[in-house]
């Protein structure tokens, strides 16, 4: 696939504050959906939603990092950064579409998940690597869509999934570029040249086959379209909900497995960068 912009551009695209978030697009693509709260242990984090919707009926359990669209709702939302509270939250939903036989879908957009010393405190290493473990066994199809920043073990507590897409301008790394120039490059201001090295965008991560599907967004990006950016949606997730209903029950849960097993394979001459 032919790559159009820079990756730096894409990183610009990713974070740009236009761009719509988890609630925007549970409002275009569902018919219904009722927001659900609270990880039974501590408290909510409004970092992360979930709850229960309803697509062409369609059944099914929705779970997103929500970012604020001004300072405001970022500092209520932690700029989408999950305490493990928000991870434990997820997971609860998740075993709960297990129970009820309902396809997940996720939806990521964050930085990363939240480093305080409060997360640390309360779990947040155990909090998504136990997202990790439990994700991998369930029963049902989850399906994946990087919407903006695809941040670190943030977006991996969310992204296990037999289907892992990416919208056109979206990122997806280990680390973000300004991390990966002051760790690596030893210079914070090289976050720009560190983005191209890091192979971050959905075209190289394809290549790569650790993304199964790139998302085309209208002319200019989806922050200029909301609409036809939820109806190019909508269809796609439709489409795929039809496919999943043509697979047995006990094969999500093995292809999940073998699909995230194979990425044990990659080595150094995989990976030029």
């Amino acid at each position: 696939m032919k790559k159009n912009k820079t990756a730096w551009e894409h990183v610009q695209l990713a974070r740009h504050i236009d761009r719509p978030r988890t609630k925007e697009i549970i409002a275009m693509v569902c018919d219904d959906f009722i927001e659900l709260h609270g990880d039974r242990y501590y408290m909510d984090d409004p970092a992360i939603i979930g709850g229960i919707g309803e697509i062409e009926g369609f059944p099914v359990t929705i779970i997103g990092h929500q970012k604020g669209k001004n300072t405001e709702e970022n500092i209520k939302r932690n700029f989408g950064m999950a305490h493990p509270e928000g991870y434990r939250k997820a997971l609860r939903l998740m075993k709960q579409a297990k129970k009820f036989n309902r396809p997940i879908i996720n939806f990521i957009d964050t930085p990363g998940a939240y480093c305080g010393l409060e997360a640390e405190e309360r779990g947040q290493s155990e909090a998504i690597a136990r997202n990790l473990f439990e994700m991998m066994d369930l029963d049902v199809p989850i399906l994946s869509i990087i919407i903006g920043e695809g941040g670190s073990g943030g977006a991996l507590g969310l992204g296990v999934a037999n289907d892992v897409w990416m919208l056109e301008n979206s990122i997806y790394s280990v680390i973000s570029p300004e991390g990966f120039s002051s760790i690596l490059l030893k210079d914070a201001s090289k976050a720009k040249e560190a983005s191209e090295m890091m192979k971050i965008i959905p075209e190289d991560l394809l290549e790569l086959s650790l993304i199964d599907e790139i998302i085309n967004e209208p002319e200019g990006g989806g922050h200029l379209n909301h609409e036809d950016l939820g109806n190019i949606l909508k269809k796609k997730i439709t489409t795929k909900l039809i496919s999943y209903n043509e697979i047995k029950k006990e094969s999500f849960n093995i292809e999940r497995y073998e699909k995230f097993r194979k990425y044990g394979k990659f080595n150094n001459k995989d990976l030029k960068v």
